[in-house]
């Protein structure tokens, strides 16, 4: 006898029917929560940007007309001069270099000129003056550091010292600690000009600088005994010359990397240590190759009859202050 088999349909929920469901649509009265509270944002975003500028007019008014203040604040004077600095200049040398009458008041202050008067100093790169109610002056500054310094003598003056930065102003170099400028090499071999009685930047101190510096953290021993760096072969040859305390002159490539040149220089020194043939010249500007040639041993005392006593040391000479004197060019007026 043959039975139908029925297969039965798989089970199904009712989680399998599609459900066509709208989301119930906001109510009038969350739309006029959700308008208020962004009225509410927007009013408050107006009212900052309304005290803002409302402070900064204010700011401008007061800038522009200070007249317009009440003459209790226009009277006041100034009792605070505050300096803030990244260098070495001093509160001192602030006062000195505005000049403040002690009448002044902090409204009648021309704060462009004081600007000015700070800037005269080349050892400032950056200055900001600016009025802080009610009886303060605030003065900010950014100054140049010395990488290096020079004789500069003008006509028959006496020759004066001046420290140079890195962008090759020099300066006079108020503040610094002397122990600090002792370490400083000399720059040689080129000419300081003059315009409007103000000094010209030096050329070529960014390379100056760099060979400085890299000396200085990768081997300090060879920059200890660094005295001169001449740029006289700067601009011709691209090259520059330091001449250290012991009598060897080193030349540098400055359009190759100075690291490893005073990696050369550093095995040269360190392989030829025999005092009886010391290094005279290194020649670094040749590639690869590097030149050399050696001096002779300074010449010893010759000894007296035995047993007479040593003969008094000659006092040594003063130390002159510089190797040179770098001669300013006439000033000349633009």
């Amino acid at each position: 006898m043959t039975r139908d088999v029925h297969v039965l349909p798989t089970t199904r929920t009712w989680r399998e029917i599609p459900q066509e469901v709208r989301p119930r649509a906001m109510s009038s009265e969350g739309r006029r929560r959700l308008a208020l509270r962004a009225m509410r944002g927007a009013m408050t975003a107006l009212a900052v940007a309304l005290v803002g500028l409302a402070a900064w007019g204010a700011v401008a008014v007061v800038r522009r007309h200070p007249d317009a203040l009440p003459a209790a604040a226009r009277g006041d004077r100034v009792r605070n001069l505050i300096l803030l600095t990244d260098g070495v200049l001093d509160q001192k040398w602030l006062a000195q270099t505005l000049a403040l009458p002690s009448t002044a008041t902090l409204m009648s202050l021309d704060l462009d000129r004081l600007r000015q008067a700070v800037l005269a100093d080349p050892q400032v790169s950056a200055a900001e003056v600016v009025r802080t109610f009610p009886d303060t002056l605030r003065v900010t500054l950014s100054e140049r550091s010395p990488v290096a310094r020079l004789m500069a003598q003008a006509g028959t003056g006496a020759p004066q010292r001046l420290l140079v930065a890195r962008d090759g102003v020099a300066f006079a170099g108020d503040g610094f600690d002397p122990a600090m400028v002792a370490t400083l090499p000399w720059i040689d071999g080129m000419r300081l000009r003059r315009v409007n009685g103000a000094l010209l930047p030096i050329d070529g101190m960014k390379a100056v600088a760099e060979l400085l510096a890299t000396a200085k953290l990768e081997a300090e021993n060879l920059y200890r005994r660094w005295q001169v760096v001449s740029l006289a072969r700067l601009a011709t040859d691209g090259e520059l010359e330091v001449r250290t305390r012991d009598g060897l002159t080193v030349t540098f490539d400055a359009k190759e990397d100075f690291l490893r040149q005073i990696g050369r220089l550093d095995l040269l020194v360190a392989a030829n240590q025999d005092p009886t043939r010391p290094l005279k010249t290194v020649n670094l500007a040749l590639g690869s190759q590097v030149a050399v040639s050696y001096g002779t041993a300074a010449p010893t005392l010759a000894e007296g009859p035995a047993g007479a006593p040593p003969a008094p040391a000659a006092a040594p000479a003063a130390a002159a202050p510089s190797p040179f004197t770098i001669h300013l060019d006439p000033p000349r007026e633009l």
